[in-house]
């Protein structure tokens, strides 16, 4: 009995001990370089090892294309942990030392300083940082292209600051040419990132071999090859046609390219780059190292979560601003998290939290400006219009984050999205988007938003050659798709333009030199001139009312836009219409009205615009609406239907 308050005692002594041991803090230090901004709670003096290796690799990388401009716009952050253990939680699978973490505001690479087993972090790493140089700069490079670089680069290494060495060859990928049959090149070539030679998984592995081992040959296989390639890279980014781009480089045709690969293959000999500079690519000096507050620590490990998309990464969140309610990157992160959440309300108190914390931080800005951008819309019901205060808001908060950092894409591109909804200051959103699509021309989805203002601006026939390149690139699909759809609408409305224009002309059968532009038209004995009717040509090519649809000319007084639908107000003769429809795509919208230029936005119209519209009357008068638009099509003042 006398033996328990002992035991006791020891108990209580090694769990506060152990407690204490699961609680203690990492001491976490930030180092800044040229292109990277690093983390860690190891020491300084890996984390300055990681940095430079970094900053190694992309100075090697862009000497291959001496001639080409790599951009980097999306910032890198990197987070270095010490071990294993601490790297654990954050990691995307069990068996994987480090990782990249692609996004439309920051990249993520992630990874840890205690090596296990033969992996090395960096081979991820450079593959994947390959793609995001070369996707910037290439819109439209070809997957195999693509592919087979970073695969190429994914061996870089680098000893005494100096001497480097590339090619190494890839054990498996040596082994499947050497066991497997090739594609043809030609086959090769058509890869996109929709075919089962990408994506089936028994397919992608010959896949990523051969064109692994095509830029092998290209690159350090044969004297010459590597200026032809960068022949063939300008060509691609001169939109010439994959088959003439590589004819005009190469100065052969696929298949002599195909037999000299399979030669280069066969002899199971591969060469090896070995080089050096003649001066240290010492970057070491160049960096900067600062401690990190452990708010802050926590600040950018639940940013790291919230950029793949987990759940736990509010919890860390949390954790910072109960550390720092005023931290500028944990309100910033929580209040993408809520916005993702579908809470822009919520979203909003933290990110101007944020904004009043640190003006300076140009990520804050954009974040606040997407939050407010976001407000009354959903994934079912799209934005369709703002108040011209919010609108004042989020213009005044992009314009400040692209003066924070100039070369950032996304500012931009919601910018150019305020103006295409609400029709303001279009000149100058078409003027920053050209020259942010000039500074990083592989950034398609800059290029698809800038279509969209030249088409509402009435300039089809730079909006058709924008869509058209977005269309041919190798963007995400989801991109491609939605420029397809565009692109088919703007061609429907140019041919129904066309095809007005064309009748509208007088008919060269029956206006010869010398013979009136009349119609004859025979009554009875009676030979008499009538005039032409302006409007019967624009008649032929309106939309014709489907079954249940009602059809009226009438003048369109305003566009009332809310969170549940948009209404247009239509005056019919001495009927007030109100036509709702969810959003403007689940209308038919025509104008064959040159004053019109498909300029069409919220609120009243000044001047009022008359119109043909066709509708499914709605007896229901309980609801306020007098039917459901299908189609509104904009004519001129004199057109009688």
């Amino acid at each position: 009995m006398k033996r328990l308050p002992l035991l006791l005692f020891i108990t209580f002594v090694f769990f506060t001990v152990s407690s204490r041991l699961v609680v203690a803090k990492d001491t976490w230090t930030s180092v800044q370089s040229k292109n990277f901004f690093l983390i860690g709670n190891g020491s300084d003096k890996e984390i300055r090892q990681v940095a430079v290796r970094l900053e190694q690799f992309r100075e090697v990388f862009t000497h291959l294309f001496p001639r080409m401009k790599f951009t980097t716009p999306i910032p890198t952050t990197v987070v270095v942990f010490k071990s294993e253990s601490s790297f654990r939680p954050f990691k995307p699978g069990p068996n994987i030392a480090g990782y990249f973490q692609p996004g439309q505001d920051v990249n993520y690479i992630s990874m840890t300083t205690e090596l296990q087993g033969s992996q090395d972090p960096f081979n991820v790493i450079f593959h994947e940082y390959t793609h995001l140089l070369v996707n910037n700069t290439i819109g439209n490079a070809p997957v195999w292209f693509n592919e087979g670089l970073a695969e190429y680069y994914s061996t870089f290494s680098i000893s005494n600051d100096q001497k480097i060495v590339l090619g190494d060859p890839i054990g498996n990928h040596v082994f499947l040419l050497r066991d497997s049959k090739m594609l043809p090149l030609r086959t090769l070539f058509q890869v996109d990132y929709k075919s089962p030679h990408y994506n089936e998984r028994n397919k992608q592995s010959i896949f990523y071999a051969q064109s692994w081992a095509l830029m092998h040959y290209l690159i350090i296989g044969k004297p010459g090859r590597l200026e032809q390639l960068s022949v063939f890279l300008d060509r691609i980014m001169s939109n010439v046609p994959m088959e003439a781009a590589f004819q005009e480089a190469f100065q052969m045709s696929f298949e002599a390219m195909e037999k000299e690969l399979r030669d280069y293959v066969r002899q199971n000999r591969y060469n090896i780059l070995r080089a050096h500079f003649e001066r240290k690519l010492d970057m070491d000096a160049e960096l900067k190292s600062a401690p990190i507050s452990e708010a802050e620590a926590q600040a950018y490990l639940g940013d790291l979560l919230l950029h793949s998309n987990r759940k736990d990464s509010e919890a860390y969140l949390a954790k910072a601003l109960a550390l720092d309610p005023n931290s500028p990157m944990a309100n910033a992160a929580m209040g993408m998290a809520k916005l993702r959440d579908g809470n822009p309300g919520e979203a909003l108190v933290n990110l101007e939290k944020a904004v009043s914390a640190n003006s300076q931080n140009y990520l804050v800005h954009f974040y606040y400006a997407s939050a407010l951008s976001k407000l009354g819309g959903s994934s079912s019901q799209p934005i369709t219009g703002y108040a011209p205060d919010v609108a004042a808001k989020i213009r005044q908060e992009l314009l400040k984050a692209i003066e924070l950092r100039p070369d950032y894409p996304g500012s931009y591109n919601l910018l150019g999205f305020v103006s295409l909804v609400t029709g303001n200051n279009m000149d100058e959103a078409v003027t920053l988007l050209t020259r942010a699509l000039k500074a990083a021309p592989g950034r398609n989805e800059l290029a698809f938003m800038l279509a969209q203002l030249y088409g509402r601006k009435g300039d089809y026939k730079t909006a058709r050659q924008l869509l058209e390149q977005v269309t041919k690139s190798t963007s995400e699909e989801e991109l491609r798709q939605h420029a397809e759809m565009v692109l088919k609408q703007l061609v429907a409305m140019q041919e129904q333009i066309e095809s007005y224009e064309r009748n509208r002309k007088p008919d060269s059968t029956r206006n010869t030199p010398g013979t009136a532009s009349t119609t004859i038209v025979v009554n009875s004995d009676e030979v008499t001139a009538a005039p032409q009717d302006p409007s019967s040509y624009l008649r032929e090519v309106l939309r014709k009312p489907s079954a249940g649809e009602k059809q009226l000319q009438g003048t369109l007084i305003r566009i009332d836009c809310d969170a549940k639908g948009i209404v247009f107000v239509v005056k019919a003769g001495a009927q007030l219409l109100r036509l709702y429809c969810a959003n403007f795509e689940q209308i038919v919208l025509t104008t064959y009205n040159p004053d019109v230029k498909g300029d069409i936005t919220c609120g009243a119209r000044k001047p009022e615009d008359p119109v043909i519209i066709c509708f499914t009357p709605l007896s229901d008068k309980r609801l306020k609406r007098d039917g459901t638009l299908k189609s509104i099509e904009f004519v001129p003042a004199n057109f009688k239907l």
